[in-house]
């Protein structure tokens, strides 16, 4: 949810075969959980269409401050078909990978099912197939999200979701005797979270700004996003 998904989301939405998407936003948020701390983030994405309803696409996401390593490498295949004059179907298969982020622990492959009603209201299902840290069974995230235009050239967001926790259970450290590791907290199996955003947009431009929510047991783990999260865009 949010910076991360929203860019590729962005991207998704061009009607050109290739098209394009420059960010800069505040922080790198997925599914509620911070990704970088609360600091400029940059990012580009760049994705593929078919007339067939495929489209390929992949990301890079960077702290301005400290380049290296990325903060988030992305790509994903996934296909879409009509169903009605008002519903969309989508499917598709992704990679998230965070080089800077829990030692791995967020790295993931995903399979996702989307419903889109008129490109207002999208109903979505999600298996996480975590690929590195101490957890490796899959886990399950269901997300839904409204957008409403409003005059202006703006327009209102909206979502809420539920997630199988991903989330580093153990933490390491290094001394002079080698790696050490500890428990860090209690188990978080699962959690709530959403965001209620303003967007504004002109043309290739896209500004928006959302209140992010997050379960409290999230926040106390110094594991959520910032409260409040802005993402400004230039599409191509």
């Amino acid at each position: 949810m949010l910076t991360s998904t929203c860019l590729v989301a962005t991207v998704h939405a061009q009607a050109a075969n290739v098209s394009g998407t420059v960010a800069l936003s505040s922080q790198l948020v997925d599914r509620g959980l911070a990704i970088t701390p609360d600091t400029a983030i940059l990012q580009g994405a760049a994705a593929w269409t078919l007339p067939s309803g495929w489209a390929f696409g992949v990301a890079a996401s960077t702290e301005i401050r400290d380049a290296a390593p990325l903060a988030e490498a992305f790509a994903e295949a996934s296909r879409t078909w009509r169903i009605t004059p008002d519903w969309r179907f989508a499917a598709g298969l992704a990679y998230y990978d965070y080089p800077g982020r829990g030692n791995g622990a967020f790295n993931r492959a995903e399979g996702s099912a989307s419903w889109i009603y008129r490109d207002v209201l999208t109903l979505a299902v999600a298996a996480l197939a975590p690929t590195g840290g101490d957890q490796h069974g899959v886990r399950g995230a269901a997300d839904m999200n409204f957008h409403w235009p409003l005059p202006g050239q703006f327009a209102l967001s909206a979502g809420a979701g539920y997630a199988q926790a991903q989330v580093p259970y153990y933490r390491t450290y290094a001394d002079e005797y080698g790696s050490h590791r500890y428990r860090h907290g209690d188990r978080i199996n699962s959690y709530g979270y959403g965001h209620l955003g303003l967007i504004w947009g002109q043309g290739a431009w896209r500004i928006e700004v959302d209140r992010v929510f997050v379960d409290a047991a999230i926040r106390q783990a110094n594991l959520a996003a910032s409260p409040w999260v802005a993402t400004m865009s230039w599409s191509f």
